[in-house]
């Protein structure tokens, strides 16, 4: 699996901090309350145990080595997207890749349609939690009933001592079309706004990292709206080009997934974590290797055709000094 076998120099002075939407991380067991019929070993996509271990062997692998040519050391925060329950994050760290790493998860299941949410793996050595919860985005589908989509997950804590707050987002997808969908991620955005205005009054110097699959580029008016509307900077805005990106639809790339910064973290305050620099974690391993979609993400799926790969989604990170 490329050159993640050799060492890299360990920088203490550096975190990596990383967002990864790992592509329908469920369990092969049926439960009534998901909608995991898709995945169930006597389902038409056969997720059977094999499968899934093979799935947890490639992200762990995947996730440790995020930001390591950077900082010599595995991520300290690493917000996930796509997984079905506390289970399937447990059976993650607990794997050989990430068991070293000491991480432990904030999770809170939610009423989404598919069973899916976000969660935030932490570093247990660097990272304390003080205070966690979840924001509900009320959506409503066109008949007037709810339409329940990812919560919003919020986790303060201190990272060697200082406070900052993560907010782990999924927004609606694009499935019905992108105008068409685009109310919902608008809306989702206005509630970030919310959170971070909250968070402000009560403490005007917080620190606050945004990050997720927001199912928007950095152009479009949702992440535009979020990033004027509490005055934040997004760490992705140059990233994407016509050969480049997180996830790629129709042979063209997106950047969906993005890390998005509260202003004062390039503030030059003697020993506060401080912004360095962001990346798309796409290394080739993670890549298809042939055919018509080579160098897109090597999926665990197309369609329903089983290829073993990780996920639709590359990994974003960002790098952070202390």
């Amino acid at each position: 699996m490329s050159d993640y076998s050799e060492a890299f120099l360990l920088k203490d002075d550096l975190y990596t901090v990383a967002f990864y939407n790992l592509e329908n991380l469920y369990d092969f067991y049926d439960d009534a309350k998901s909608n995991d019929n898709d995945f169930l070993p006597i389902s038409i996509k056969r997720w059977t145990p094999k499968r899934y271990d093979n799935k947890l062997r490639k992200l762990s692998f995947a996730i440790s080595n995020i930001g390591k040519k950077e900082t010599g050391k595995h991520p300290v925060l690493v917000g996930l997207a796509e997984v079905e329950n506390a289970k399937v994050i447990n059976d993650l760290i607990n794997y050989k890749h990430l068991e070293p790493c000491n991480y432990g998860y904030v999770h809170y299941n939610s009423l989404d349609e598919r069973g899916i949410d976000v969660a935030l793996l932490y570093d247990k050595k660097a990272f304390t939690v003080t205070h966690s919860g979840v924001f509900r985005i009320p959506l409503l589908h066109e008949s007037g009933l709810p339409d329940y989509t990812r919560d919003i997950l919020m986790v303060t804590g201190l990272l060697h001592g200082e406070e900052i707050t993560v907010l782990v987002n999924h927004w609606s997808s694009r499935r019905e079309g992108e105008k068409e969908t685009e109310p919902k991620r608008m809306a989702s955005a206005l509630k970030v706004n919310e959170i971070i205005a909250d968070l402000k009054l009560k403490k005007p110097e917080a620190k606050i990292i945004v990050m997720g699959d927001f199912n928007d580029d950095p152009s479009s008016n949702s992440i535009k709206s979020l990033v004027l509307g509490s005055n934040l900077y997004n760490a992705m805005a140059t990233l994407r080009s016509f050969s480049k990106g997180s996830t790629n639809h129709n042979r063209q790339w997106n950047l969906f997934d993005q890390i998005i910064i509260s202003t004062n973290f390039f503030e030059s305050t003697p020993n506060a974590l401080a912004y360095e620099s962001a990346h798309i974690f796409d290394e080739d391993f993670l890549k298809t290797a042939q055919g018509k979609f080579k160098g897109t993400p090597y999926r665990t799926y197309v369609g329903r055709t089983y290829q073993g790969g990780y996920s639709d989604h590359f990994p974003v990170y960002a790098i952070f000094r202390k």
